[in-house]
């Protein structure tokens, strides 16, 4: 039977990270085949669009594959009678992000794009701006999946379960970049290994690793094995306490176990070479001026160094697996349901699905150590607030939210902080700013 091509959506299309999604496409279009991928950014990314979306027609040119790679500025154009819609935004660009990382760490708290106050404001900007871009899904291509990679993707994806009809569901790079690190570990394929992830986005433990039916969590945490990215400092964890916790933390984790030692690594490096937004800055200015080269046609080695690693592959193997009902094991944010009991149903959480034509199904994990739940219900309690806050634009449940995020100390930093922080972010948060 001839597989339906499709049409693909990417929202964010001027993202550096988008040749990585062109190249997962291009690999998998004989079991996939994409008709039309539609790459869609604002006016202010107009030009990184141009320079990305000329790189993805050579690349695609090179495969010698029928995909009709558009550019534009009209997002219903491009959802309407999509298949899938992938969202990889940043509202207010890296200069919003950079302010989520000042802000906090001139008070004394981290200063991260995802966790704690940074991760918050990015929340608030971005939750208004994709459940607009779901009504238009709603409308234009109701029974398209929506893959959300937009940060804070547990978040995001919770806003979207809450508020909206349009079929879900989050990712994110972490998950898969573990199982490479598994396999490498033991020499095998990733299809010899199955990790078990508990918890919510950036805050999730791995309790199994199984490689070829033995879990081999106890003998990595007593080989000090570790995992981490480009993106958050990889400093030693303590040998005692990895033992005595019996799971392996995400590297986001460092932020709520090692908070002091997170925070004077982050004023360091801030005054040495900027936060992380600085230094993304300057790779993205040298990956775009290698994608303006005429003669490039492949993804470049380069993009490594963004952080993000992998988050296309992973994506793709969602896409792949949902068209053609794989039912295979992936990591997804999915809705609770009741798989974690100590969290709310309606909440978002980051456990392995199998992955059907009708969507993930959750897996109850075997292990949750009691000593993981009381965080995981703190952070969540944050981000359930931090969605009521950005669909309501009120103060108070944004304050509330600030101050019972586990990295910030107190009221009389949380409100300062967060007066600051509203006002920095204005222009993209008009519901606070509204006469009331």
């Amino acid at each position: 039977m001839e597989k339906k091509a499709l049409k693909i959506a990417v929202i964010g299309g001027g993202s550096s990270y988008t040749p990585e999604i062109v190249e997962g496409f291009i690999n998998k279009y004989n079991e996939m085949p994409v008709r039309e991928l539609w790459l869609v950014d604002i006016e202010e990314g107009r030009h990184k669009l141009e320079i990305v979306g000329e790189l993805a027609k050579r690349m695609v040119e090179k495969a010698g594959l029928p995909i009709d790679v558009k550019l534009t500025l009209n997002r219903r154009e491009a959802i309407a009678g999509a298949d899938f819609v992938t969202t990889q935004m940043r509202v207010g660009l890296l200069d919003a992000r950079r302010r989520d990382e000042h802000i906090p760490i001139s008070y004394g708290v981290i200063g991260q794009e995802t966790t704690g106050p940074g991760g918050m404001l990015k929340a608030l900007r971005t939750v208004p701006v994709i459940l607009d871009i779901c009504k238009d899904i709603e409308e234009l291509a109701p029974n398209a999946w929506m893959l959300n990679f937009t940060n804070p993707a547990g978040i995001v994806t919770e806003a979207v379960l809450k508020h909206s009809k349009v079929r879900t569901v989050g990712l994110c790079n972490s998950p898969i970049n573990f199982q490479k690190f598994l396999a490498r570990q033991y020499g095998v394929t990733e299809q010899e290994t199955l990790p078990e992830f508990v918890g919510i986005n950036h805050l999730h433990w791995v309790t199994a690793a199984y490689v070829n039916g033995e879990d081999k969590l106890q003998e990595m945490i007593n080989g000090g094995k570790d995992y981490s990215a480009t993106n958050v400092t990889a400093l030693d964890w303590d040998a005692d306490f990895l033992r005595s916790l019996g799971a392996i933390p995400t590297y986001y984790l460092r932020y709520f176990y090692m908070t002091n030692t997170m925070l004077a690594d982050m004023k360091t490096s801030q005054e040495k070479d900027g936060t992380r937004a600085d230094v993304v800055s300057r790779v993205e200015a040298e990956l775009f001026e290698l994608y303006k080269d005429v003669n490039l046609n492949k993804k470049p080695k380069q993009l490594e160094k963004r952080g993000g690693a992998y988050y296309s592959e992973a994506a793709v193997n969602l896409m792949h697996s949902l068209y053609t009902d794989r039912r295979d094991i992936q990591t997804l944010n999915v809705r609770n349901g009741g798989i974690l009991p100590f969290l709310p149903e309606d909440a978002s959480i980051e456990v392995n699905c199998v992955v059907t034509a009708q969507g993930p199904i959750p897996i109850p994990p075997q292990r949750v150590p009691e000593q993981i739940k009381g965080l995981m219900h703190a952070v969540k309690t944050y981000e359930s607030l931090t969605i009521e806050a950005a669909v309501s634009g009120d103060r108070g449940i944004a304050l509330q939210a600030m101050v019972h995020h586990p990295l910030v100390p107190d009221v009389s930093v949380a409100k300062p902080m967060l007066d600051e922080m509203l006002q920095a972010n204005q222009a993209y948060l008009p519901a606070f700013f509204e006469k009331k």
